[in-house]
């Protein structure tokens, strides 16, 4: 018996933490799902607002643009004014910002009320996150709520076409955010049941303005500078990127001057952060990148309608909650290095029989086997590069923690679609089906390099074998 079970501080168990875990989880699935539901209603918005081709583009990448760039302030946000009211606050702005985009007029309405919508995203996903790491001790069975966490995010971020297309089909894609309205309103009126409140430590409540501003302009320039490379020029590219490091660098100078810095630079002196990061990056690019692909392929190639490939690619979902929970038993029981070694390797070869599609390959031809593999891999490595990331993470930076994993996602989801986006461009001869075909095939092949990035941090920085207590971060 261990000596806090003698502590007479020692405080049971939460008995309504699963209850607690599933309301993160509703959350957290919205905040997923509106990053890949409207890409199935973009069509009929399109019609609807009188859009340009060009111009619709931004109702996606507005909310992309927001939720990336904020997801670190939302979350240290939340470290500092205290984590369930924060949360609150995200799911009535989220709400709010839903009925707004379904009610929007015209497109420049519609595009301000994503961007709304992303920042309340930011807000969410990192403070969800961090009451999840604040509610269950770090263990078996915090692995085990993250093993549901992962199950759920790969659940949220392949079930976009799936809800989408008959939502749209159906109601019109007013509906894909007005669903959002009632659930969200829910989630208020449950929180103060079910939530704690908790915050970081009161002696350093200040805020780091400037590093926010930083940070905050960094990354949303490298999201936009991603979201815009597939139609810029390469020296527009290359600026963009180069303002973005300049702006790293200039965080990086504010907060190793910052007494109470956002984003505490000592957190990543942590190998096992680093590389879970790295991991999460690497899934994110393989992830998005695959199902834009895989969605041009079906809808261009075979002449799936959005119903029948959200239909087809359920399986994907379905294999991605299975490999998440085989993924946190076998974390606790074999360690994070070889877990995130096997899942990058099984979604390397789901990538590889995915590579072999052609102009008339069946469903059970090429795409089922593919994504069946390619799934389990997903689950299990998110979970992995999850645990890995915020494993040893002090309390008061659970917040900032959750917000740089999440980030990692999204930040990889833009970066996979807009290289996979570029390499099939760049390589089709045309528009006929024999002509997309080869440089879908080629696309497919490329997210390899996706998963020699997570090979690499997996082999060298994920080194312990075992996940039990690891050594917190020195401060």
């Amino acid at each position: 018996m261990t000596a806090a079970a003698f502590s007479p501080t020692a405080a049971p168990p939460d008995p309504r933490r699963w209850l607690a875990l599933a309301l993160l989880c509703v959350a957290s699935f919205m905040v997923i799902l509106d990053a890949s539901i409207v890409l199935v209603a973009v069509p009929s918005i399109e019609r609807d607002l009188d859009f340009s081709a060009g111009g619709v583009q931004w109702v996606p990448s507005a909310y992309a643009l927001t939720f990336g760039g904020l997801l670190l302030l939302g979350g240290r946000t939340a470290d500092l004014l205290g984590r369930r009211r924060v949360f609150m606050a995200g799911v009535g702005l989220f709400a709010l910002a839903s009925l707004l985009c379904g009610l929007a007029w015209s497109g420049d309405v519609l595009v301000l009320a994503r961007a709304l919508q992303g920042l309340a995203a930011a807000v969410m996903a990192p403070t969800a996150l961090s009451i999840v790491m604040t509610t269950f001790e770090e263990g078996p069975e915090r692995n085990k709520a993250l093993g549901i966490w992962g199950a759920n995010g790969g659940l949220g971020g392949t079930a976009g076409a799936l809800i989408g297309g008959p939502v749209t089909d159906g109601l019109g894609w007013q509906w894909i955010f007005f669903l959002n309205v009632p659930v969200s309103l829910l989630l208020v009126a449950l929180s103060p049941f079910l939530l704690h409140e908790s915050l970081a430590n009161k002696a350093r409540r200040s805020f780091d303005l400037a590093g926010a501003l930083t940070v905050t302009a960094a990354l949303a320039l490298l999201v936009y500078a991603v979201i815009q490379a597939p139609g810029s020029s390469g020296g527009q590219t290359a600026g963009l990127v180069a303002g973005a490091a300049a702006l790293v660098g200039l965080f990086v100078l504010i907060e190793r001057r910052s007494v109470a810095p956002l984003v505490p630079l000592r957190i990543f002196r942590s190998q096992a952060l680093v590389g879970g990061n790295l991991v999460t990056l690497a899934f994110g690019m393989g992830a998005f990148g695959l199902n834009f692909v895989l969605t041009q392929y079906a809808q261009q190639v075979l002449g799936y309608s959005a119903v029948q490939f959200g239909l087809a690619s359920s399986v994907l979902a379905a294999s991605a909650i299975v490999g998440s929970f085989a993924g946190q038993t076998l974390v606790t029981r074999i360690g994070l290095r070889p877990v995130a070694i096997a899942a990058l390797l099984l979604a390397g070869l789901g990538c590889t029989l995915l590579s072999l599609v052609s102009v008339d390959s069946g469903y059970f031809g090429v795409i089922f086997w593919g994504l069946l593999i390619f799934g389990p891999g997903l689950g299990a490595g998110t979970v992995a590069g999850s645990i890995a990331a915020l494993a040893g993470v002090a309390e008061h930076d659970a917040g900032v923690a959750s917000g740089v994993q999440t980030a990692s996602f999204q930040i990889g989801g833009a970066f996979g679609i807009a290289i996979l986006s570029g390499v099939a461009a760049a390589h089709s001869a045309g528009t006929t089906p024999e002509a997309l075909t080869p440089a879908y095939r080629l696309a497919f092949g490329v997210c390899w390099a996706f998963v020699a990035v997570g090979l690499l941090a997996a082999v060298f920085l994920l080194g312990s074998r075992r996940v039990a207590r690891p050594v917190p971060v020195p401060s």
